[in-house]
Formats: C-alpha cells, structure tokens, sequence
C-alpha cells in the first residue's frame, strides 16, 4: 500500500515534515492570475461548489485514512471558476506538494518524463487544459497512470531500445474546458469525474467581501451585491472587477466599496445592468443586424466578429447560454426574446425549439 504525507492532525506514524511541504509552481495555469493570498487553501475557505466539496471532502478523508495517494481527478468546466484553485486545495488537503503544468506546455514525452520524474510519493501532478496535449504524449500518460512507469527511449539508431522507468505513486489532477476534447481512454483512466457549475450572485457576493477585505478595502453587503451579479457567474472576474472597482473607490475617497461605488467603477468599466460587456454585446447586436436574430452557425460569427471561434464558444457563449441570452438550435446560434429586451430592440419569434433546446455545435 502506498503511504503518502499528511498534515497536523494526522495519525502519529506520519512522516514529518508533511505540513511544511511547500506547493510548487511549474507552468502557471489560466487560474493563476490571481496574487498570493486571494487563493483559498483549504476547502473550508473556498465559497459556493457546495455539492463538489462535500464530495471530494470524502474521496480526500477516505484516501488520507487508507495513506494513499488521491485517485487521478478530472475536474471541467467553463475558464475561471476555480479548477486549479481546486486542484491546490486537494494538495493541500493531502498534505502533498502540487506541481503545475498544462497540456501546451508539454511538448514531448520528455518534457512529461521530467515532471513525472520529479514526483515523490503521493504527490499531485496538476495539468491544465489537457486536452491539448498531443497524442503521444497522452499515449505515455496511460502507463504513467495505470502502472506507475513510463516508457523512455533510450540510445540512438539500431541500438535504440525502449526502458521503463518506475515512478513514485501520485495523483494526476487534469483540468479542461472541453470534456468532448478528450479522448475516450484518457478520460477513462481517471477515477474521479467531477465539473464546475456558474456560481450564484450569493456566493459571488461572499466572494468579492472576502477578495475586498484581503485587498484592504472592505465592501459593504451591497456594494458586494453589485459586483457579484455582473461577474458573470465566474470566481475570476469577481476577483478582476472587485481589483478594478477597488481602484475607482480608492481615487475617490471613499473607505469601502459601497453599491453607488461598485455601480459607478462598473459603468465606466463597460459592465452592464446583467453582467454583459462590450464583445457579449456585440455578439448579440451582430446575430440580431448581421443574421436577423438567427441562427447562424459559429463559424459565420466568429469571422464576422473577426474572433477566433474557440474564444467565443469556450469563453462568452457559456455565460450567454446559462443567462438566457442565446440558445443553441439545430441550425446554429439565435437570440432570445429576452437579449432582445435587454437590448432594447423589437421583439421577434421565439427560437427554434424553445429556449435553451438544441445541442448541436454548429
């Protein structure tokens, strides 16, 4: 059976030093645009998810009983709702270090070895965006996985042979925004299947007085409220408008974020009354003048937009799509009677299929 760290608390054989085992940064990942100390670290710091915390709460108290490393994890969502801030919080859980990496960055099953390699017992090897690491590359993870070695070349031309290399026991955590992305036996190798949802303008709303308060300048409840309802749903920009807002408040005087304040600094920021900023806009101005309200097919709209159609499906379609804004038909993207509203324009037909129906990715 494989024994990994723990922290304080832990039975008395523990290896010491667990507790003190610093997190270790490889490649930053997309969530690490935030400043040191604004990341929870523990689950009970992390706000909203509550149905994903009481889950892995068990899968860590279960694998620290046995002293085993966690099971592999895949963790997916949209960008910016805490997959890695996650991914450090069942490290830190575990008493392990955490390496972190993405899929782009490991080019070869060199660049994988080196990580692989550098792991000791029951640490968690974190890669972001991994459904895009290459096919040979994910080919090598499979053994890494399952058998705990890799298989490395060794020597050139006819005397080249292939060697095994044991590895120590880890937990792979990978993180994606596109699951359909990830190949079938990939995604079969890891034993814990868990997605992050939108969060509630509640929890968003507890999440910028925390970010405020570590920031130095506290929000009042409703000054709170009005950043957390324009932030679309996601941790990271709730973070981003709660630094920016914080700035206008500062400038003017004021001691903490009031909702005149909030309203103000986001006004001037482009954010509207329903969390929409300029490129959400004009993707619906450019369906309802461009295509008559629709549908139109995403290639058609990205190179109207002039933006790559990877941003728009990964990064404002999502938000759109779970706030009513757009659906999704058989034949391609259309506005609602509500985007409609918001906008100001006449009303039109209600889309095909009714809101919110149509699966297919055109």
């Amino acid at each position: 059976m494989a024994r990994v760290r723990h922290d304080d608390g832990d039975p008395p054989d523990a290896p010491p030093g667990a507790a003190s085992r610093p997190l270790l940064g490889g490649e930053a990942g997309a969530d690490d645009a935030e400043a040191p100390g604004i990341r929870p670290q523990r689950f009970a710091e992390y706000i909203g998810q509550a149905a994903l915390k009481r889950k892995l709460e068990v899968f860590v108290t279960a694998a620290r009983q046995r002293r085993e490393p966690l099971d592999h994890t895949l963790l997916h969502g949209p960008p910016g709702l805490g997959k890695t801030t996650m991914a450090q919080i069942l490290a830190h859980e575990m008493g392990v270090r955490i390496h972190v990496t993405s899929g782009p960055a490991i080019e070869h099953k060199g660049v994988l070895a080196g990580h692989l390699t550098a792991l000791t017992e029951g640490d968690v090897l974190f890669i972001d965006e991994i459904h895009r690491l290459s096919p040979t590359v994910e080919e090598s993870l499979y053994s890494a996985m399952e058998d705990g070695r890799i298989d490395l070349p060794v020597g050139e031309g006819s005397r080249a042979r292939t060697m095994p290399f044991s590895l120590a026991p880890f937990t792979l955590v990978g993180a994606t925004t596109r699951t359909a992305l990830l190949s079938a036996p990939l995604r079969e190798r890891f034993q814990i299947h868990e997605g992050i949802d939108f969060y509630s303008d509640a929890e968003l709303s507890q999440i910028v007085q925390r970010t405020a308060g570590l920031l130095g300048m506290p929000a009042s409840a409703d000054g709170a409220n009005e950043i957390g309802r324009r932030s679309r749903g996601t941790p990271r920009i709730a973070n981003r408008l709660t630094r920016r807002v914080r700035d206008f408040a500062q400038v003017r005087g004021r001691e903490r974020i009031e909702a005149e304040d909030a309203h103000y600094a986001l006004d001037q920021l482009g954010i509207d009354e329903a969390g929409l900023d300029g490129i959400d806009r004009r993707i619906l101005e450019a369906i309802l003048d461009q295509f008559e309200g629709g549908p139109v097919g995403i290639e058609a709209l990205a190179a109207t937009l002039s933006e790559p159609r990877d941003t728009l499906e990964d990064v404002y379609e999502p938000f759109l799509l779970q706030r009513g804004f757009l659906v999704r038909t058989p034949r391609g993207r259309q506005v609602t009677r509500k985007a409609r509203a918001h906008l100001g324009r006449p009303a039109g037909p209600a889309p095909e299929g009714g809101a919110g129906q149509g699966e297919l990715d055109l």
